[in-house]
């Protein structure tokens, strides 16, 4: 079975962090639906490795994926190389393909989920018509908040998470049967990958593929997620029932002042 790259470094806090928390309103916040989600619209085989099989660039390789979501419903159809996700990883972290063979570089250490989040928000990841795709804003929800997760995916269409990597989820992986708790696993290091769709499981996408986690594997694993906020949803004059938009723009440009 092979063995697949990971590639996200330990989780870390920041003051500055916009929490989800802080914008909902539970009063009037919509429940999530029992189901929920738009990955039918590619092949559960069709999303793309993306550098992902010998590289550790899974934090960019993931937010490819979320914008390939996102611009198919809207409509544009953003795709993306293997090439172009590599070239983001290498500016972003000082990545260099040419300083070692998969396994035995140095450079490839992997990346940091807000520094991605950061070189998403200032410079935005290149796609194959050479086109850069920004995020207005990014928002930390909480780790083991299910609700949270489930109601930002409802609202903003995704939800990328880093998980702790148990080397069971790897034979699961290989074998297509969905991502559960196998008590003794050790951990391999940490794994980006986005949240698409609420089924039976959580469907995620991950080295090029629809995969199911189970919530409990979600609960366990899960060391921080996030959910993010288009340039568009920013500029609307109205905010969607239950989130605070409004003062998520005022706290963003608190932030932004020098």
């Amino acid at each position: 079975m092979p063995t697949l790259r990971l590639g996200k470094n330990p989780a870390t806090d920041d003051a500055r962090d916009l929490l989800f928390s802080k914008y909902v309103d539970t009063t009037k916040l919509p429940p999530a639906p029992a189901e929920f989600g738009h990955e039918a619209l590619f092949a559960p085989k069709g999303w793309g490795m993306l550098g992902n099989d010998e590289w550790g660039d899974c934090a960019w390789a993931g937010p490819a994926h979320e914008t390939m979501l996102l611009s198919a419903e809207g409509g544009d159809g953003a795709s993306f190389t293997s090439a172009g996700v590599l070239s983001d990883y290498a500016a972003g972290t000082g990545f260099n393909p040419s300083a070692g063979p998969p396994g035995h570089n140095p450079t490839d250490r992997g990346s940091n989920v807000r520094d991605v989040l950061q070189y998403r928000r200032n410079t935005g990841i290149i796609d194959a018509a050479q086109t850069r795709h920004k995020i207005g804003a990014f928002v930390k929800l909480e780790p083991k908040n299910l609700t949270h997760v489930y109601q930002a995916m409802y609202l903003f269409q995704v939800v990328g998470i880093g998980i702790e990597f148990p080397g069971s989820a790897m034979e699961q992986f290989n074998e297509g049967k969905p991502w559960t708790v196998v008590e003794g696993a050790q951990i391999e290091g940490g794994h980006y990958v986005c949240c698409v769709a609420k089924r039976q499981d959580i469907d995620i996408v991950t080295w090029g593929a629809l995969q199911q986690m189970t919530v409990a594997f979600f609960e366990k694993y899960c060391d921080e997620a996030w959910t993010y906020i288009s340039t568009e949803d920013l500029q609307k004059e109205v905010d969607p029932d239950g989130f605070n938009l409004s003062q998520l723009k005022a706290d963003l440009a608190e932030l932004e002042k020098p």
